[in-house]
């Protein structure tokens, strides 16, 4: 099992029942596979999703104008060090935000 922190901000946190702060433990990974972050975006869908999802989710990845932050770095940025963006290898304590970009008005 891996123990980690979920935030939503900019709006996105009323996708998750208006919480903007989740501790989550993520079950044990199948034999041979890690929880990367593509995979949390989808248990998130399935498991803390509220509101509608094509708000949250669009294919098997985030929808576009949602920021995600992999403890306070952008997960474009980790793409040049490896760990390919949503191939993040997610470790325990990690922190995990998404912020919504898009406003309205």
């Amino acid at each position: 099992m891996c123990d980690i922190t979920v935030e939503f901000a900019g709006g996105a946190e009323l996708l998750f029942d208006n919480k903007k702060k989740h501790n989550v433990t993520l079950p044990p990974a199948d034999e041979g596979t890690a929880w990367t972050i593509t995979r949390l975006i989808q248990w998130l869908a399935k498991n803390l999703l509220t509101g509608n999802p094509d708000l949250f989710i669009q294919e098997d990845s985030i929808r576009p104008g949602i920021l995600v932050l992999v403890n306070d770095t952008d997960w474009e940025l980790m793409v040049g060090h490896g760990w390919g963006g949503g191939e993040y290898a997610i470790q325990p304590k990690d922190s995990v935000l998404f912020v919504s970009t898009l406003h309205g008005g």
